[in-house]
């Protein structure tokens, strides 16, 4: 067996032996394909490209997405082959059935292939592009044409110069002895040409447009569809004043911004009135096991939080809410946020949760019947906030109410249980004072 260094040195002063790297897109598995007098040399030692790592074609396999991800979708290809990119640019994008991947280079070189097309599926391990690790950067073809198009631009046109003599229009009193040329008599026209088609203004916009279904959408539809057919769901519905919420938000907002640098909303309000009403009704935290046929009591609360996405709604998850203050919620949720709106969430941030909260009052949603995420037992529905009359003492007094919704498996958790935690939740959001006391 030569050593590393007697193969290196072989390979240098030889300019006749030729790596041809697009013979095997595995370079993890191909050998080396050595020609002329040292080809019977080092065939002997089958020497192996990835053993000493002297080919600068790499091939970049499909990254680990989670431990429930075995494949994902190509959805956008940003480069092409012989485009240079530089070391954690993304080179393509993978849709999973949870999250969108961006596949970045490892290592700054020009593309050399890529093992796939749009919407096609690929396996984790699986060879994704190959890249040139020793070429070296070039400048974007399209930096250098809009660079000539602003010096065009920036260039001021020259102005016209007055035609010649000789073409310039001649007089026409000047030619009074030339007879005019006759006018000769319109011909009738024996045949008309067809008419258009008039369309009318209805069948202008009677269009359809196709869409592929994403993943992420499929999966969706499956794990809501699937609810459906597998829980027992009943929805039970509860009012809330939301007068003293509003008021000490009104009151210490512009402190709280200035000690802890994020807003205060009502959803951190929610989180901590929905994780004491789980503690103190351990059956909403719990889930069945449908293969051991058992209960799973949590004594943790984490708090899976319905947020907007471009590519739909996410389910971010706060992880032990119960021991996260207002200003912890807030920050958390605000960091979710952007990175749901920069399609950043990792697989990890949405794994899990015991409890879902989904906020359908920013939209302006009266009232609704949330579906569970399995395989959670309850999900809570805020909806818009909007003043309506209340007897309050006897009088009829203007309050702003929201509706709140629990939806719940029934086969876990029966309607006082259910009646009891959403009265509860509606008590501290309406006095959140007995948050602080522990009421």
């Amino acid at each position: 067996m030569l050593s590393r260094n007697s193969v290196r040195t072989l390979l240098r002063s030889s300019r006749s032996i030729r790596i041809n790297s697009t013979v095997t897109p595995n370079v993890n598995k191909c050998t080396l394909p050595l020609q002329n007098d040292y080809s019977r040399i080092l065939s002997r030692s089958y020497v192996t490209i990835t053993k000493f790592n002297m080919l600068p074609v790499k091939v970049v396999d499909v990254p680990s997405m989670g431990d429930s991800i075995t494949e994902g979708t190509i959805v956008d290809v940003p480069v092409g082959p012989g485009d240079f990119v530089e070391t954690d640019e993304v080179v393509l994008v993978l849709e999973t059935d949870k999250v969108s991947v961006d596949v970045r280079a490892s290592e700054a070189g020009k593309i050399v292939e890529i093992l796939g097309g749009i919407d096609e599926v690929v396996e984790v391990g699986s060879p994704l592009y190959r890249i040139d690790t020793d070429a070296v950067g070039t400048p974007n073809k399209k930096e250098t044409i809009d660079t000539e198009e602003d010096t065009l631009k920036s260039t001021p046109d020259p102005e016209p110069s007055s035609p010649p003599a000789s073409e310039k229009t001649p007089n026409v009193k000047a030619s009074t002895n030339t007879a005019p040329a006759p006018v000769p008599p319109p011909k009738k026209e024996t045949s008309s040409p067809p008419r258009p088609k008039m369309i009318s203004s209805a069948e202008k916009f009677r269009s359809e447009r196709r869409s592929k279904l994403s993943r992420m959408r499929q999966r969706v539809a499956s794990r809501l569809k699937e609810a459906q057919n597998t829980a027992a769901m009943l929805t039970t519905f509860q009012e809330v004043d939301m007068s003293a919420l509003m008021e000490m938000r009104a009151r210490y907002k512009d402190e709280f911004l200035s000690k802890h640098g994020v807003k205060l909303g009502f959803m951190s309000s929610f989180v901590k009135a929905s994780t004491a009403a789980l503690q103190e009704i351990p059956a909403v935290n719990a889930y069945i096991d449908d293969v051991a046929q058992e209960i799973v009591y949590r004594e943790f609360c984490d708090i899976s939080v319905a947020v907007a996405s471009p590519n739909g709604l996410v389910v971010p998850v706060l992880r032990n809410t119960e021991f996260m203050s207002f200003a912890d919620v807030e920050k958390t949720i605000r960091v979710f946020g952007t990175k749901a709106q920069e399609g950043t969430l990792a697989l990890d941030d949405m794994a899990g949760g015991t409890f879902t909260i989904s906020n359908g009052g920013v939209f302006g949603s009266l009232m609704g019947t949330p579906i569970l995420n399995p395989p959670q037992s309850a999900i809570l529905g805020m909806h818009a906030t909007k003043m309506r009359p209340v007897v309050i003492d006897g009088e009829i007094i203007p309050r702003p109410m929201m509706y709140l919704a629990l939806t719940y498996d029934h086969r876990l958790i029966d309607g006082r249980e259910a009646v009891t935690f959403l009265q509860n939740i509606a008590g501290k959001v309406a006095d959140p004072s007995r948050l602080l006391l522990e009421l």
